[in-house]
């Protein structure tokens, strides 16, 4: 097993994934359940959003391939999504979106779908982690153990939310305001060193 890649997927996708920063929107879109609903609905989420990293891991760079989408393309369009991300997450930007997709779920009335949307899908699983995926996916090069390390790493995530979603209240008065707006620019400053390095990666492939 490689541990480079273990290490550059474990930061990558936690930071793509962004837990920590999920206990505050989970509470707002969970407040008007009981405890046991709350549970339920974390669980649910967490294995919906599971299940959908993980096809895209198995599946992603075969449907890329077949509509004709190189993986340096793909790494180069990704690593620019990701810069975005993180961006949004320097700039306090992310946290504001994610918030306005929870407000419009409690809007429309959602409370059976919340599980499945917005928390699965996007706040979970997202544009950015299936981005991050399906690089981390292709950096596997047919290697087992990676490809097993990958999927270690998918649950240690997802995991990670599962306890977030679990704790979320305590987490919530932990942090703070203040504590979510640091802890979202360092780890957005993390993922857009490792999103140039993904579209350099992405170039130099496409290039040479």
């Amino acid at each position: 097993m490689d541990a480079e890649f273990l290490k550059t997927t474990l930061v990558t996708l936690f930071v793509a994934v962004d837990p920590p920063g999920l206990a505050a929107i989970f509470l707002a879109l969970t407040g008007h359940m009981t405890a046991a609903d709350r549970r339920s609905t974390a669980f649910h989420s967490v294995f919906v959003a599971t299940a959908v990293l993980c096809a895209m891991a198995l599946v992603g760079q075969p449907v890329l391939e077949a509509l004709g989408i190189s993986m340096p393309a793909f790494r180069i369009a990704g690593g620019l999504l990701l810069f975005y991300i993180a961006a949004e997450m320097v700039f306090e930007k992310r946290e504001q979106r994610k918030n306005e997709t929870a407000e419009q779920t409690i809007a429309h009335d959602h409370f059976k779908t919340i599980a499945t949307f917005p928390l699965a899908i996007p706040l979970m699983a997202g544009p950015g982690a299936i981005t991050a995926t399906i690089i981390q996916a292709s950096n596997t090069q047919g290697n087992t153990l990676n490809m097993l390390a990958l999927f270690g790493v998918l649950l240690l995530v997802m995991g990670s939310c599962l306890a977030v979603f679990l704790i979320a209240n305590r987490i919530d008065r932990l942090l703070g305001m203040t504590g979510r707006i640091v802890l979202s620019r360092l780890l957005g400053l993390l993922l857009a060193a490792l999103a140039v390095q993904i579209v350099g990666d992405g170039v130099t492939a496409f290039t040479g």
